[in-house]
């Protein structure tokens, strides 16, 4: 069982996501593999969700992917979005003002 189980309820809905073993980023797993925006995640029923994380995990090494589970999904949203903070996190970036932000690949401050 996935560890983090106990934060699905039973008639709710959860996505996928693993870490990219090339890079790290966050990813989600879709209708046609993985993929960096949640928008794009498959929405599984939370009583179908052991079944598909075991069968990602099965796979994971085909897929460059690690560190596979379930997130709980918020009910009634147009596209998927995490119950948790910490989801929301992986899922939509880092929690600071935009003009504090550091791009990655100019190494300064975005003005």
């Amino acid at each position: 069982m996935d560890v983090r189980s106990n934060r699905r309820e039973q008639g709710g809905s959860s996505a996928i996501t693993a870490n990219r073993l090339l890079d790290g980023r966050t990813v989600w797993l879709g209708a046609h593999g993985w993929s960096e925006q949640i928008a794009e995640a498959r929405v599984i029923a939370n009583t179908d969700i052991e079944a598909a994380i075991e069968d990602a995990r099965a796979r994971a090494a085909a897929d460059s992917v690690m560190a596979i589970y379930g997130v709980q999904l918020l009910p009634d949203t147009a596209t998927p979005e995490p119950l948790t903070m910490r989801e929301r996190i992986r899922a939509f970036g880092p929690s600071v003002h935009p003009a504090f932000a550091i791009s990655p690949q100019e190494g300064q401050r975005h003005e």
